[in-house]
């Protein structure tokens, strides 16, 4: 690595370190994703104040993808309702014959069923209304998946929560 990528890397950790004060107000939550590929249900938990395990299941053209997340999340920006968050994880699923679209437009056909398997990483910004039990979040994923590939995906996704105390 260059000197300035570990300069780089030092800031971010400091950075995220002092950021990780306050985490949600809930504990978990129930919702929908809406993606760039994949639109389904979503439930997140919050081991500690400021990390957060969230699953994911998306349904897409001939498919469906489950998804496990591990995330950090911190204030954004000095206000407490919002959080910005970050994490890492895995999918696995399954697409039938057909397109699977992918970000950058290089879309691949497939003549039969499937398995999609790889990595995931998650970045995005949620927001909690006040005084209501709903939270929104937009975020990208971007993955990576390895059973067919391997080739590089990124997922846009929007989502609405009930919140659980």
């Amino acid at each position: 690595m260059k000197t300035s990528t570990y300069k780089l890397l030092i800031t971010a950790i400091l950075f995220l370190g002092a950021s990780r004060l306050q985490a949600q107000d809930y504990k978990w939550a129930a919702g929908l994703k809406f993606g760039g590929y994949e639109n389904g249900i979503s439930g997140k938990y919050f081991i500690d104040n400021a990390t957060a395990l969230q699953g994911l299941i998306g349904f897409r053209d001939h498919g469906v993808v489950f998804t496990g997340l591990y995330e950090n999340n911190h204030t954004a920006f000095e206000v407490p309702e919002l959080k910005f968050y970050y994490g890492f994880g895995a999918h696995i699923g399954s697409a039938g014959q057909g397109i699977y679209r992918t970000f950058n437009g290089s879309d691949r056909f497939y003549e039969r069923p499937q398995l999609l398997l790889g990595l995931d990483g998650v970045v995005g910004l949620e927001y909690q209304i006040p005084e209501t039990p709903i939270a929104v979040s937009v975020d990208l994923n971007p993955r990576i998946e390895v059973a067919k590939g391997p080739f590089l995906d990124l997922a846009p996704g929007l989502g609405i929560k009930y919140t659980f105390k």
